[in-house]
């Protein structure tokens, strides 16, 4: 187990000897997440770090249980000396403070209305070199297991002619997930899992590709469940287990149900909004007048 040091927060080396001075803002952010890592003594077992390219474009593609998950996987690949430019919600560029960090690490806004400019930018940093962190489940999976996956990672391997890096995170969610109030408890434990890269074969398709990383991500994950060194404290804290390993989280066909009530919430609340606004608008023009 490795927990983060004072030493590695101002570590000389730990980025390597060469360093692009563009990175210099995500250099900063990732000591500073030391930090953060430090004085909340998490307990992180990282395996597979190895099958990071030294060098070259790959897709590093993890399930996702927690919104700390980016921290923990780009964490996997400093050994490597690698940064990962992940992909993300456009409106988290859009805030105010995370916003501009998001950009000056060069990470990649998704905007779901417009999908393919996101695509065509992260073909380009994988033809450029660059490792891109891709969550396929498109979302936190409240139910602990693997979502279905969307095909956009398979298919940017195979469009930019890299291998995918499968990968698999567990519990960051006990410290901040989805519906759950943050818990700064000292001392949790954080596994992470790479696996072999998988090159996509000369001609074979997206849905093939996507398959056969699912099939490594889902035992990844297993893996990660069953030698996670801590275990609930009682019958109140099953939940971050899923049902098949005896907790009380959603099963797959409740947090799908749940995802789909919030989607549906969340385009209620942009309706509502861009009414508001055109009310604000309409009223701002007839005082005017």
């Amino acid at each position: 187990m490795y927990t983060a040091s004072w030493r590695d927060v101002v570590r000389g080396d730990l980025f390597g000897r060469r360093t692009d001075p563009r990175d210099r803002p995500y250099r900063i952010v990732i000591r500073l997440a030391l930090v953060v890592f430090r004085l909340l003594r998490l307990r992180f077992d990282v395996r597979g770090s190895e099958h990071v390219p030294a060098s070259g474009g790959a897709v590093l593609c993890s399930n996702h249980v927690s919104y700390l998950d980016f921290t923990f996987l780009g964490l996997a690949a400093l050994p490597q000396h690698r940064l990962v430019r992940f992909m993300a919600k456009a409106s988290v560029f859009g805030h105010w403070l995370a916003g501009p960090f998001m950009r000056a690490m060069q990470h990649i806004p998704v905007d779901r209305k417009a999908g393919a400019a996101a695509f065509d930018a992260a073909v380009r940093a994988l033809k450029d070199g660059q490792l891109v962190g891709v969550f396929p489940e498109a979302t936190i999976s409240q139910s602990f297991t693997v979502k279905d996956l969307k095909a956009g990672a398979a298919r940017m391997a195979i469009d930019a002619g890299v291998p995918i890096i499968p990968a698999a995170v567990w519990g960051g969610h006990r410290v901040f997930t989805k519906k759950r109030p943050v818990d700064l408890t000292p001392g949790r434990a954080v596994t992470v899992l790479l696996g072999e890269p998988i090159t996509p074969e000369p001609g074979e398709p997206p849905a093939a590709l996507l398959a056969r990383t699912r099939t490594v991500m889902e035992a990844l994950l297993d893996e990660a469940q069953r030698t996670y060194p801590q275990q609930p404290a009682g019958p109140e804290d099953l939940w971050w287990l899923p049902v098949h390993l005896g907790g009380t989280a959603p099963t797959l066909e409740e947090a799908n149900a749940r995802d789909s009530a919030d989607a549906a919430g969340h385009r209620r609340k942009a309706r509502t909004s861009r009414r508001a606004r055109l009310r604000a608008r309409l009223t701002g023009r007839r005082r005017r007048g």
